[in-house]
């Protein structure tokens, strides 16, 4: 079920206002600047069963803002410092002068005021993104108020693993710990996110490690001051009926997770990216046991209605919560890439022929070039990082410009990574920040070749990474079998490999379609045949509009938020799309099989959003929302009964 917003669409398309609501705008007067950079979705305001309450602006940088997390008593809140994508120095920190990321604390006790109280710093060249969490421990080691946070590198002195702060009082936070995790020596892997909760007199938390792609690792932070690992847990290898490889969902990794007790049980809903969604029993952390997991249904059932023909479901299952009343969960997929790569050729040589290939998330799609087609020569430039052995010129490769002909592109190579190559010991970067160096060199596109660390070699289908893009360029993926074939070299997934940097190879050619942006699912919580069975979809009238797939931002849900007092309301972070207020409605309320999801309401800015994080919570018997716009900072909603 979709139901379209009061939006004005905006940019190269011009503008078209398609529709008019009434909205209640507390704190107006309050000038917002948002954002600039790429353009947005532009709205009115709140709309249904959504108030707009208070807002605080902390940043004027783009995309500085990560996720947000609140104290249990709902008095304070936290949002991430994510950090440049291109891990430059910020400035920005809470007004103190620190290089890098970390945590605004902001008093909320005036909802239509928020204020900035405080900012808890990251080590150096680390950052927090998603999962952070404040829960209340009471154990005979520690009690009052904990702030749990992820770390992830952006630099070469970069931290992982979770820090754990005392802020019993948010305004002196005390660290606990920092940088725990998963070793491989001397540090900590990167944490991608976190969730702790409290079980009897323990307390445990559970993380997703950004090097152990697969696992499942929980500690024990019942001593918040010295955690230890009790559980390393490969989902995949374990259990490989949670995949659906047949489909080529084969990018199986852990990405976000939640715990919660119910029916007197403790249950750990894991977001398995192509996996699905899983869940464990973690009565025994030490010893989870499978209970069920969830199956994409093929074809797809929204880009089935969007694109008129059948389709394979795409995966991304991002992150996902149990409803107040435990019958439902609902989950996100994250696909930031609207353009699906339909073909990929090495178009001259001996290997000439079509080999996988996917959009990279972030990315410009083929798409935007003038012939919508990808083509020309290309040249080795090696891994591409900033630390990494710098990129050529196109000019500064011998003969390799006479080869470009009309209408093709100046197209470098770029492998994923490095990890574990001894000729490359800097640490490993996003794609976005490979592509920043290919800008500046002076390409006008980037191959993005998958690293030769396969589980399978040859990968079925390729992986180049994803995010960290400050540039308008056009990025694909392929595999690392076609990474050696373009410079016709015997293909190889153990090093030393690859050509010398400023080889010139073949020439390519490479398409995409449009095939929409990412959506939530509606799950059952009870079991059928092993699996929990998916009851409806949801998604934005724009994300299946192939005029909305470049220009309006990303148009992707990210998270959701259930009520905390009714069981059949949610809401959504949906990056560009604003906030979203979902409702189950049940045509029949004995058979579960006819709920859906329906939309009563949200926030779109009239300058736009962009929304990463959302939670939900309770104050004086009513529902807030908050919401993490990642150029402005903090907004706080009221869901209107």
């Amino acid at each position: 079920m979709r139901r379209t917003v009061a939006v004005e669409r905006k940019g190269s398309r011009g503008v078209a206002l398609v529709a008019v609501a009434t909205f209640v705008l507390s704190g107006a007067g309050i000038a917002l600047a948002m954002h600039g950079g790429p353009d947005h979705l532009f709205g009115t305001g709140a709309f249904g069963n959504i108030e707009l309450v208070g807002r605080l602006q902390v940043t004027n940088t783009p995309d500085l803002v990560a996720d947000v997390a609140v104290s249990p008593d709902g008095q304070w809140a936290f949002l991430a410092n994510w950090g440049r994508p291109t891990c430059a120095a910020n400035s920005e920190a809470g007004g103190q002068n620190n290089p890098d990321a970390g945590v605004w604390v902001v008093d909320i006790s005036d909802l239509s005021d928020p204020k900035l109280a405080g900012f808890i710093p990251s080590h150096q060249d680390s950052r927090p993104g998603e999962g952070m969490q404040v829960l209340a421990l009471d154990t005979k080691f520690f009690t009052g108020r904990v702030l749990v946070m992820n770390n992830e590198q952006c630099g070469k002195n970069g931290k992982g693993g979770i820090s754990l702060w005392n802020v019993t009082n948010p305004r002196k936070p005390v660290k606990l710990s920092e940088h725990f995790g998963d070793f491989n020596p001397p540090d900590a892997n990167d944490i991608h996110s976190t969730f702790a909760w409290q079980a009897g007199d323990k307390a445990y938390a559970v993380i997703v490690d950004n090097f152990e792609g697969t696992d499942v690792d929980i500690l024990d932070i019942t001593n918040p001051r010295r955690p230890r690992l009790i559980r390393e847990l490969d989902l995949d290898a374990m259990f490989p009926q949670i995949t659906q490889i047949q489909l080529g969902l084969v990018q199986i990794f852990l990405h976000d997770v939640v715990v919660k007790q119910i029916n007197g049980h403790w249950i750990m809903l894991l977001s398995y990216w192509d996996g699905g969604f899983v869940q464990l029993n973690v009565d025994d952390p030490a010893n989870p046991i499978l209970i069920g997991d969830t199956d994409y249904t093929n074809p797809d059932p929204e880009l089935l209605e969007s694109a008129g023909v059948s389709l394979l479901p795409e995966g991304n299952g991002h992150q996902a919560e149990f409803t107040t009343d435990n019958q439902f969960f609902i989950g996100t997929d994250e696909d930031i890439a609207p353009y699906g790569a339909t073909h990929f050729e090495i178009a001259t040589g001996p290997n000439a022929g079509t080999y996988p290939s996917v959009p990279v998330p972030g990315a410009a799609p083929i798409v935007i070039l003038p012939d919508q087609v990808l083509n020309g020569p290309v040249v080795y430039g090696g891994y591409g990082c900033p630390d990494s052995a710098p990129i050529p010129r196109p000019e500064d490769v011998p003969g390799y410009l006479v080869l470009v002909g009309p209408g093709e592109e100046k197209i470098i190579v770029l492998q994923r990574g490095p990890t574990g190559d001894p000729s490359a010991p800097e640490p490993a970067c996003f794609p976005g920040e490979k592509a920043h160096q290919a800008v500046l060199a002076g390409w006008d596109a980037v191959l993005f070749v998958a690293r030769h660390v396969v589980s399978a070699p040859p990968e079925p289908v390729p992986f180049c990474g994803s995010g960290g893009f400050v540039d308008e360029i056009v990025g694909v993926c392929t595999n690392h079998e076609a990474y050696h074939k373009l410079f016709n070299q015997a293909v190889s997934f153990t090093y030393p490999d690859g050509p010398a940097i400023g080889t010139i190879g073949a020439e390519i050619g490479a398409t995409a379609a449009f095939d929409g942006w990412g959506y939530v699912h509606l799950f059952s919580n009870t079991l059928s045949g092993g699996k929990f069975p998916e009851l409806d979809t949801y998604a934005i009238d724009e994300a299946h509009d192939a005029a909305f797939a470049t220009g309006h931002g990303d148009l992707t849900v990210h998270e959701v938020a259930t009520d905390p007092q009714d069981g059949k309301r949610a809401y959504l972070s949906y990056y560009a799309g604003g906030l979203r207020s979902l409702e189950i409605q049940c045509s029949s309320p004995a058979d579960i099989s006819t709920c859906e999801l329906v939309e009563v309401g949200g926030y779109l800015d009239e300058n736009g959003n962009d929304f990463w994080g959302v939670e939900a919570f309770v104050r004086d018997g009513q529902t807030y929302i908050l919401a993490s716009d990642r150029d402005y900072g903090l907004f706080i909603f009221r869901r209107i009964p």
